[in-house]
């Protein structure tokens, strides 16, 4: 209800977790604050690539099993690295 309160209602392609088909749905009706905290993580993660201060402000431990499983090293992360020892 927030979501859709805030005006978060774009429609994004979900599985069907019974006919593993995908659909169409608004995203207001599967967000959760989870997923947001998810979002939250990676996308800052992946700005400025520091796991302490992200962690500090998720509120997730130094070493969090979650915390690993919501960041992704991607290829052009891998890029940036080793575009900065030149």
């Amino acid at each position: 209800m927030k979501f859709k309160l805030a005006g978060v209602t774009r429609n994004v392609v979900v599985r069907n977790s019974l006919t593993g088909e995908q659909e169409i749905r608004p995203i207001n009706e599967i967000a959760s604050s989870h997923m947001a905290r998810r979002t939250f993580v990676g996308n800052i993660y992946k700005r400025f690539k520091d796991q302490s201060l992200v962690s500090e402000l998720s509120g997730h431990a130094q070493n969090s099993a979650a915390f690993a499983r919501y960041r992704e090293v991607d290829q052009e992360m891998k890029r940036e690295m080793v575009s900065a020892i030149d």
